[in-house]
């Protein structure tokens, strides 16, 4: 998850970019706005001149100078507003606007990485992977409900297989429709090659398009990345795991295809808690039953993903083997 200083200089031409785009736009207006009446270039011309002498004296005025100052701008101030609204112009129309008011487009906050930082991060990572041209495949307009049966029961619960994905479907789409005002989690489980990873690409594409951060792993590769973080010490730069814990969505897939032991256990609670925490949505999906999980991870993993995530099974033929039939 560590960035490339080829990905940091990208992200920040982006970051660049926006900025020069936003000074340009506000240059535009106030070139428009002097050419209307010389009175808007001199309260521009006069609130600079106070703001300077704000800046120079500051240590050695006293609390009387520097209130006249910013008493004397704020009445500069309203007057352009009252210009700009008799000319049939909106009062903030000479405020710039950034693409992110929180750190005005600089990409950081008190030397901290700002969230549009880290999104543009995680959008990079997600253009650089393989997870793009995934996507472009599986996704919601090529799933294909054909595969599924109604005559395929699954024993334990007694639905078809085309009963069962219709409510995974179903699911998916309004996970996504809701993402923004309803927190969830999904956890898929069931047979191979039933379409929990389509789905999960399906939801992934759909968010990404609507500028949300998604992060995708295979189990194994996350558990491979949180071990080298706390084992390899002998790293020149240390692996950032902070997207793990803070993207708008994380799908982990293919639970249980890593090698088990304590430290992925450790890590797998850390992981589920912490997000369930911070109210961050996470997909898991598994081949591995629920009895499974429990044998193999613990009951208190066990217990978040019961009582914190929407469970779908999935049942039926293995899609990859009937289209090698077809």
């Amino acid at each position: 998850m560590a960035l490339t200083n080829s990905q940091i200089n990208s992200i920040m031409r982006i970051i660049n970019q926006r900025q020069l785009k936003n000074e340009q736009i506000y240059n535009n207006k106030l070139e428009e706005i002097h050419s209307l009446d010389s009175r808007f270039k001199e309260i521009d011309s006069q609130i600079s001149s106070l703001c300077l002498k704000k800046a120079r004296y500051k240590l050695g005025l006293s609390k009387e100078d520097v209130t006249f100052v910013h008493d004397k701008i704020s009445q500069l101030a309203d007057e352009r507003k009252s210009l700009l609204k008799a000319y049939g112009y909106p009062k903030d129309y000479l405020t710039i606007h950034y693409d992110c008011p929180k750190c005005k487009d600089s990409g950081f906050i008190d030397n901290k990485k700002c969230d549009c930082f880290n999104k543009l991060a995680i959008n990079l990572l997600y253009s650089d992977s393989n997870l793009k041209n995934i996507t472009d495949k599986e996704n919601f307009d090529t799933f294909n409900i054909d595969y599924y049966s109604d005559e395929d029961k699954d024993p334990i619960s007694g639905l078809s297989s085309l009963h069962l994905i219709k409510l995974a479907f179903n699911d998916s789409i309004l996970f996504v429709k809701e993402f923004d005002t309803s927190y969830k989690n999904l956890f898929f489980y069931g047979d191979t090659g039933t379409g929990k990873t389509f789905l999960s690409n399906c939801i992934a594409r759909e968010l990404i398009a609507s500028n949300h951060s998604v992060i995708y792993f295979t189990a194994f590769e996350l558990f491979e990345l949180l071990a080298d973080s706390t084992f390899n010490k002998n790293r020149p730069k240390p692996v950032d795991t902070s997207y793990i814990f803070n993207c708008d969505l994380l799908i982990i897939d293919d639970l249980g295809t890593e090698i088990n032991n304590t430290f992925t256990s450790s890590q797998l609670f850390l992981c589920l808690n912490e997000r369930i925490l911070k109210q961050k949505p996470t997909i898991i999906s598994t081949n591995m039953s629920l009895a499974s999980i429990k044998e193999k991870y613990s009951d208190r993993i066990l217990s978040r993903i019961m009582g914190n995530y929407q469970l779908r099974k999935f049942y039926g033929r293995d899609i990859r083997t009937i289209k090698q039939q077809i």
